[in-house]
């Protein structure tokens, strides 16, 4: 896979980590229209409001007040925060789809956007550059209000041995190409740790669920990057490499496998271990990777 750096060799040696993952952050978000986020400033905190029961998003779109100013909040912050992030979910789900969804359908929701945003923050870096960020949960907020990430770049980066990068204080250097691999299946499983614990108990699925949603996104994210940059193929290489197969604690690999629509083309296509739930939200329009949609009906949208 041919890979585009974003940020030329001397440039590399003289601009500090935050800010080359700020560029690399912007420039990816510019790539992916599906990926919302906003990045600070490297060294400046976002803004912190705290929470009351007057300023959480209502779930009943009948008895909803006005929406407030754009408030943010970080998944670690406590209960509150968590409670917080699920029930402006909800009121998503009412306003998008005039459906009132369950508690649990609102946090896997919630949890599967979280988890493809913040994975294609750290994936995306790695297709892009062969660089590795590891964002810390500390590291991002989520406005409650359009459900837009913020995510403060931090100083620590993996890079390989041939990287410019690796002059700068703060990177890390692994030898190859797979050992760059494991950090980025590392970097994602501890940030993502730490959000399971925090949001689980709302999702009410068990830990293999989870981490098998979280790998779903982790292989969708860089699916969807190879085909905004018009290399699909590229893309299913890319999570396959990443996830060829399972690596705890992500309980399977990518699995990639080819449908053929009548006119002889192959189109990539797989079948996710951890359900986002969107079916029970639209019945009829199960996601494409969704184990309730059966190739019949994936050949059906492919010609259609």
């Amino acid at each position: 896979m041919t890979v585009a750096h974003l940020e030329t060799a001397q440039a590399d040696t003289a601009t500090p980590v935050p800010a080359l993952l700020s560029a690399a952050y912007r420039r990816l978000d510019a790539v992916c229209e599906a990926l919302s986020v906003r990045v600070t400033d490297p060294g400046r905190s976002a803004t912190r409001q705290p929470l009351s029961r007057t300023t959480r998003p209502a779930l009943s779109r009948a008895t909803r007040a006005p929406r407030p100013a754009a408030h943010t909040i970080g998944l670690m912050d406590g209960q509150e925060s968590v409670e917080a992030f699920v029930e402006a979910e909800a009121a998503r789900i009412q306003d998008r789809h005039d459906h009132s969804a369950p508690r649990h359908v609102a946090a896997s929701r919630a949890l599967h956007d979280y988890a493809w945003s913040i994975g294609l923050l750290m994936s995306g870096v790695w297709y892009l550059e062969r660089r590795v960020p590891h964002v810390a949960p500390s590291d991002i907020r989520v406005d409650l209000t359009t459900g837009m990430y913020e995510i403060t770049p931090g100083t620590d980066l993996v890079c390989l041995p041939d990287d410019a990068a690796t002059d700068l204080p703060d990177t890390r250097t692994v030898a190859h190409q797979e050992a760059l691999r494991a950090e980025l299946r590392a970097a994602v499983a501890d940030h993502m740790g730490p959000v399971l614990d925090a949001i689980g108990p709302y999702a009410r699925r068990g830990s293999r669920a989870l981490w098998g949603l979280v790998g779903d996104d982790l292989v969708s994210g860089l699916w969807y990057l190879g085909r905004m940059r018009g290399d699909e193929a590229s893309g299913v290489r890319a999570a396959s490499a990443v996830l060829p197969s399972a690596h705890a604690p992500f309980p399977g690999g990518a699995a990639f496998r080819s449908l053929r629509t009548s006119d002889g083309r192959e189109h990539p296509t797989r079948t996710r271990m951890g359900c986002c739930l969107y079916y029970t939200i639209r019945p009829a329009e199960a996601c494409s990777t969704c184990p309730r949609t059966c190739d019949t009906e994936r050949l059906r949208r492919l010609e259609g």
